[in-house]
Order: structure tokens, then sequence, then C-alpha cells
């Protein structure tokens, strides 16, 4: 978002925003009663007597794909919606679907590869990269044009995020808990292949008409902006036949200072 963030480019992309593409709708429904008319009276008064506050200002929509961190193989589909706060500082609601009555599973927050630069070393262990993610079509923004989803990503290169799920309400594919249930659980980022269950991608793409294939070649034009981040190879030892994104380095290899000395040149 330092380097690479532009304000016209985001513009575009926030008036284009409300585009959907197509429904993902939540994979389980909490124990409850339904709703009594009263209840329904209730919030009918709120939406037209209160204002919408921050939730209002959530109107950049992107979907990707969330590992545990401790636990690679908990992995789940991951809508967000992101409201960008400044040029290096973004926070999301995530869900798990689209539709109106999706439910809450967690939270992200995004910072600029400078902002991240500036944190305490035992901070940064918290804060996963995105350049796997966005270098290999995983995160996508439905609904926005080609041409304002590239503006989008191209911003996020380079950025960190800060995730923890507070409800698994999907297991893989399949439907997950019922209810958030035990402590919040720091999720992570893909950023090798291998990783991430192509089943989840196959599900995802089918369900809102996504082409992840067509995608990532699409995105091979933002590695000129990549640089090597952290924590990409957080995941090897959990998963050690995942092979190199290409464009993908983790800072503390060996090959990463050569990169970034070419970026540099």
């Amino acid at each position: 978002m330092h380097r690479s963030t532009r304000g016209s480019a985001l513009g575009i992309v926030l008036g284009l925003a409300a585009c959907t593409g197509g429904t993902a709708d939540p994979p389980v429904q909490p124990p409850g009663a339904a709703e009594t008319p009263r209840t329904r009276v209730l919030e009918a008064g709120a939406r037209v007597l209160q204002a919408d506050g921050p939730a209002g200002r959530m109107d950049i929509y992107v979907v990707g794909f969330h590992p545990m961190k401790d636990a690679p193989d908990r992995q789940m589909e991951a809508h967000h919606y992101c409201r960008q706060v400044n040029e290096d500082f973004a926070q999301c609601t995530l869900f798990d679907g689209n539709a109106a009555d999706a439910n809450l599973t967690g939270i992200e927050y995004i910072v600029s590869e400078r902002v991240f630069d500036a944190l305490p070393a035992d901070e940064r262990a918290y804060w996963h990269p995105h350049n796997g993610e966005i270098l290999s079509g995983q995160l996508v923004a439905p609904g926005l044009p080609d041409a304002a989803e590239h503006a989008l990503m191209r911003s996020k290169i380079n950025s960190y995020g800060k995730t923890w799920h507070t409800w698994h309400t999907r297991h893989g594919v399949q439907p997950g808990d019922a209810m958030p249930l035990g402590p919040a659980v720091l999720a992570w980022s893909f950023s090798r292949d291998g990783e991430l269950d192509p089943a989840l991608v196959t599900a995802r793409d089918a369900r809102l008409g996504i082409d992840t294939a067509r995608i990532r070649q699409d995105r091979q034009s933002l590695r000129d902006a990549a640089r090597p981040q952290s924590g990409v190879d957080a995941l090897r030892a959990h998963v050690p036949e995942a092979t190199p994104i290409p464009g993908v380095l983790d800072a503390a290899a060996p090959e990463a200072g050569r990169s970034a000395e070419r970026l540099r040149e």
C-alpha cells in the first residue's frame, strides 16, 4: 500500500464495490427460535431510525482462504468486508458468505509494508503476508470489472494481515460448528502451491462464477512490484511437499536479497 496504492485507483474500486458476483450462502444456521413479529418490527424500526454506523463504511468486498497458523489443515473460505481507513491501514469483518444471513466469523486488520516494518519483532509473528494470495489468484473481488480488481490487488501487494477467526462455520468444504466455540484462533495465508486444499478453490469458483486459473495468469503483471515478505515459509514444515508460487519469496530466504536488489535497480 505504501508504495503502490493510488488514490484514483482506490476511488474506482470503491465506486464499483457495490457490484457482486454469485451468491455464497452460509454453511450453517445457529440454533435458536425463529424471529417473532415483534423482533422483526424492532429491526425495521432500527433500520429507519438509526444510522448505519461503521458497518456502512465496509465497502470493499474480497474473498480468499485462511488456514489456522498452528493447524494449517483447518482451512476455510473467508468473505471480507473492509474499510480503507487510510493509505496504510484497512480493517475488515469476516463472514462465511455474502448473503444477507451470512455468519460473522472473524476480523482482519491490513497494513502496508511500511507499517509492518515498524512493528516490534515479536508482534510481526501475528501478521501474515499477502503476496501469495494475490499472485496465485486466491484472493478475488467478486463482481468488480477486471481493471478495478487489478488496481485493488496492486494496492495490496506487499501488505500484511492480522486475522482472528472466532467461528469455524466451515471445515474445508463441509459445514462446520453451529456455534462459535472455543477461543479465537490466529489465521494465516497460503504462500506456496499445495498448501491450500484445491477443493476449496473449486467450490468457491463454482459458487461465485470465478476462474482462478485465468486470474492467476492475469496477476503475473503484478510480480514486478512484489518484494520478499516475512512469514511466507511459516507453513513449510507442515506441508513440506508444497512448491513456491512464482514471485513469492520469504524475506529470510537466501534468494530474497538478490530479488530485492533487482527490484531496486
